[in-house]
């Protein structure tokens, strides 16, 4: 079966849900780190780093979290790509569709100052702190959550793929969390009628 139109894009909507939600527990419970950015969406593509300072004029936490679709692909099994040669014949949809998403969170980095002296050790430290923070929010969010989101007494398959630190760039520093998840097709392709 194929998937319902919307299937790829709620589970982007869930993924940032589960994500930002996690970010506001840990920053409830650990002093001094910062919660969800205040600019946290699903994006189309790569992502740009158009913010990491405060984007909301002081109304939130500095930063930006971002769920974005890198590659869809068949399945069989999961999560192993399926390259069956499909014709006329035998065109049928993967029982199971692959999706890997990628879960960027960044904030600010330490830069040099004025007079062009780099970031003290104190404010490197700091930064690092709330870098490995947040890594390990990300990583656990994706673990508690996303089990949960697909229905069925075991829960959605997901394979946890590579993080790893981005940047400092441009005044940017964060994590990239790399996921693959099973979406089971459970719509008609489309002409066909459904039972």
């Amino acid at each position: 079966m194929a998937l319902t139109p919307l299937a790829l894009h709620d589970l982007t909507e869930v993924v940032l849900a589960c994500v930002c939600a996690a970010l506001q527990d840990t920053a409830d419970q650990v002093d001094g780190q910062p919660g969800c950015p205040c600019r946290a969406c699903v994006v189309p593509g790569a992502v740009a780093w158009d913010s990491c300072d405060d984007p909301c004029g002081g109304k939130g936490d500095g930063g930006q979290l971002s769920v974005n679709v890198v590659r869809m692909f068949p399945t069989n099994p999961f999560p192993t790509e399926d390259r069956s040669v499909q014709g006329a014949r035998n065109c049928q949809p993967p029982t199971t569709t692959a999706v890997e998403l990628a879960v960027t969170l960044l904030r600010c980095a330490p830069t040099v100052t004025e007079h062009g002296c780099p970031p003290s050790c104190e404010e490197l430290g700091d930064a690092a702190r709330i870098l490995h923070v947040d890594a390990v929010t990300v990583f656990n969010a994706l673990y508690c959550c996303l089990p949960g989101t697909g229905g069925g007494r075991r829960g959605r398959k997901f394979v946890m793929g590579q993080q790893r630190t981005i940047g400092p760039e441009g005044g940017c520093v964060g994590v990239e969390q790399r996921v693959i998840v099973a979406m089971p097709g459970c719509a008609p392709c489309p002409g066909e009628e459904s039972a």
